[in-house]
């Protein structure tokens, strides 16, 4: 558990050497990670969204591949294509940059819905179909995808389906100033990237990602989360709530938190801080409530020991 700890605190330090006041969403990121799962950064262009998603994948010893989402994007151009081959005078499957352990899908909503979709079966199965033929994908996989805002023209909103396939959505949001003076005086950013070095091995991801499910949920906490759950499936107040599939992301990344301070058992607190990340991008509220307003109501509306 302590290991774990060691390595949050490394990653944390040497991500702040790229993009600088964002521990909070840089330890975020790395639960999803060692959860297994994908991870969604939405903000407006420019705050460093694709160099972290870089940053990352060198510290964390991943290969990584980067695809640009554009609207003449094709699925083939993500997953590959059978190519005729002269020499041989047959096809043969060119694989597509999503034979990699770390794919960055930069700009996600700027696709076509045809264009997203080529990310489904890969996000769910770690596998692509092809002709009827299926191919698994290096392991392990993950997804850090990036969007602008919706509001933004040239965008096409991601359907519920493939919002719920991405364990977590944060944003970066913009940096304070004694941060961005650093910046612009060349202290920080995409020209550290050279500085980093890497923490882990691609070895060292089965042991990782199987220590989370050894992380301590206790029944306290776990009634915890299915109220929060239950509350979500309100009908007066969200149209679409929490699914078993979401509920178990919850636990999940509670787990995965307190593996990060290098703990063995969950806290009502570890609950809080990863629920918006893991619940927002999921949740429809009833009203035109915003979905920061929507979670601090659910947050603040089930009581931790169940007296309300």
């Amino acid at each position: 558990m302590t290991a774990i700890a060691a390595l949050t605190a490394q990653l944390m330090q040497q991500g702040g050497l790229v993009v600088a006041g964002k521990s909070d969403q840089i330890r975020l990121i790395w639960v999803a990670l060692l959860c297994g799962g994908h991870v969604l950064l939405e903000d407006v262009p420019g705050v460093g969204k694709t160099t972290l998603a870089q940053a990352l994948g060198r510290l964390l010893g991943l290969d990584y591949q980067r695809v640009q989402f554009t609207a003449d994007l094709l699925p083939a151009d993500v997953i590959g294509a059978q190519i005729f081959d002269r020499d041989q005078q047959d096809f043969r499957f060119h694989r597509g940059p999503v034979f990699t352990q770390l794919l960055l899908a930069d700009e996600l909503n700027r696709a076509t819905p045809k264009a997203q979709s080529a990310l489904l079966e890969a996000m769910e199965e770690q596998q692509v179909s092809v002709d009827g033929q299926t191919m698994a994908l290096p392991k392990p996989f993950f997804v850090i995808a990036t969007q602008n805002p919706q509001s933004q023209s040239g965008t096409y909103p991601l359907p519920e389906s493939q919002l719920d396939r991405f364990f977590i959505r944060i944003s970066l949001g913009y940096p304070d100033a004694a941060v961005e003076q650093d910046l612009l005086m060349g202290k920080l950013g995409r020209q550290r990237m050279a500085d980093l070095v890497p923490i882990l091995l691609p070895a060292d991801w089965p042991e990782l990602l199987g220590q989370v499910q050894q992380v301590e949920l206790s029944g306290a906490v776990l009634g915890y989360i299915m109220r929060l759950v239950q509350k979500t499936r309100d009908p007066a107040l969200c149209v679409v709530g929490l699914s078993p599939r979401a509920s178990q992301s919850v636990a999940l990344a509670a787990r995965a938190y307190a593996l990060s301070f290098g703990r063995d058992y969950v806290v009502p607190d570890d609950v809080q801080a990863i629920f918006p990340a893991v619940a927002g991008h999921r949740l429809k509220a009833l009203s035109a409530m915003s979905s920061e307003s929507l979670l601090t109501l659910i947050l603040d509306s089930v009581d931790v020991v169940g007296t309300r």
